[in-house]
């Protein structure tokens, strides 16, 4: 851990010292905001993910598990999968395939369980005029009755999973980082939602929410995982994450699942027979803002 996330760990406590709560956590207390008091204290104490042992995680997952149940009456089942071994994933959408229907996005929200009220989407899919790449021209509001539109192409944009992520340099917490498998993620309960790898990130992909999510019950997907689609709290910066709740089991993200055109393309990139590889091999592909040296893992072609 670094000095500035051992400081921070220190003024949580200093924190927690000056207000008095140390001496009322062996005081058994109402519930705080859906939780225990005992359960509320573990959390403002509770290390970074990547500090915690395999007993302080599963104990984080039970409070997690507990916070939802109070605040929804959902029981979910949140994991920690790790990461496979010689896997790093890529993703490459075929933008001549891509019609603007938005489907990706819609299946996105239900399977990440993002708050209906917020408006937070991890994917956003931009209208452009044929031939006409800059993004600052583009349409993220686009609404016409039927699509896709003549005249116009269709770029989805979400989180690209740099190899050298600008967001992460800019936490001061390291509260975000790569994992071994190439997705960027976020401890949630180590966020201070400072927002300064929003302003970091070029691509619009991080997600400040407002609010406390509103989730409809039985919407909720109860397959979840600490460092992805698990219910958030309010006040901390989200993103996509490829579904890591899903890919890490051997399954396709939703958004890809759901694209009626097949134009989106996922897999292994440490395999040489993948069908991503095959794209980087065989096809003429384009990064998004490739000059600044982000390195993403999202690539882009078209027939």
């Amino acid at each position: 851990m670094s000095k500035a996330g051992d400081k921070f760990d220190q003024a949580r406590r200093n924190f927690l010292r000056g207000i008095g709560l140390g001496t009322a956590a062996a005081v058994a207390q109402p519930a705080w905001g859906g939780q225990t008091f005992q359960d509320a204290l573990a959390d403002f104490f509770q290390k970074d993910y990547r500090r915690m042992s395999k007993e302080e995680i599963d104990e984080a997952l039970g409070r997690i598990e507990r916070r939802v149940k109070a605040q929804y009456d959902v029981d979910i089942d949140c994991q920690n999968t790790p990461p496979q071994e010689n896997v790093v994933y890529g993703y490459a959408i075929n933008i001549s395939r891509c019609i603007g229907c938005r489907y990706c996005v819609h299946a996105c929200v239900k399977e990440n369980n993002l708050g209906r009220d917020s408006q937070v989407q991890y994917i956003r899919v931009l209208e452009l005029d044929q031939g006409n790449f800059n993004l600052e021209q583009s349409d993220h509001y686009y609404d016409p009755e039927k699509v896709p539109v003549e005249g116009k192409h269709y770029l989805p944009v979400q989180c690209m999973q740099c190899d050298d992520p600008p967001c992460v340099k800019a936490c001061p917490v390291e509260a975000t980082w790569m994992e071994p498998d190439g997705i960027v993620v976020v401890d949630y309960d180590w966020c201070i939602g400072c927002r300064y790898c929003m302003a970091a990130c070029p691509y619009w992909a991080r997600h400040f929410n407002w609010t406390t999510p509103e989730l409809p019950a039985k919407e909720i997907n109860t397959n979840c995982h600490y460092l992805g689609n698990r219910p958030r709290p309010r006040g901390v910066v989200e993103k996509c994450h490829f579904c890591i709740h899903r890919v890490r089991k051997g399954q396709q993200p939703a958004c890809m699942e759901a694209c009626p055109t097949g134009a989106r393309i996922f897999g292994n990139l440490l395999d040489p027979d993948s069908e991503i590889r095959y794209v980087l091999a065989n096809k003429q592909v384009f990064r998004l803002k490739e000059d600044l040296g982000t390195e993403p893992k999202f690539w882009y072609f078209s027939d």
